[in-house]
């Protein structure tokens, strides 16, 4: 099933908690399992997008009840995508208004053409 495939960035995400691949494997099954429930489809951005936020979110608290054998604690990767999302929206709000702006000109400069 094509939605089960793993992203090419589970190891190094498994790396980074300081997990095993095949837990990071089993994590991802999970998250993308609940982004279909979520989502009710199991193909889309949204529902890709949803998946990735969950197995960040799934992992962080997978490593936060793991016993730490390590002084130094596991990174917090779900600030990274939520700030990547919203810098992708950003710009394209920006886009959107851009776009907006010019045929409010263009259509202004003919209206006013077409009414003289």
């Amino acid at each position: 099933m094509n939605s089960m495939n793993a992203p090419k960035i589970l190891p190094w995400i498994a790396r980074k908690a300081g997990i095993s691949d095949e837990l990071a494997l089993k994590l991802w099954r999970r998250a993308v399992s609940e982004a279909e429930y979520l989502t009710g489809k199991a193909e889309g951005s949204e529902f890709w997008g949803l998946s990735v936020e969950r197995f960040l979110s799934i992992v962080e608290d997978e490593v936060g009840n793991a016993p730490s054998y390590s002084l130094t604690p596991a990174p917090q990767l779900s600030w990274m995508w939520r700030h990547q999302t919203r810098m992708s929206l950003l710009s394209l709000m920006a886009a959107q208004n851009a776009y907006r702006c010019w045929q409010n000109t263009l259509g202004d400069m003919y209206g006013q053409k077409k009414a003289a």
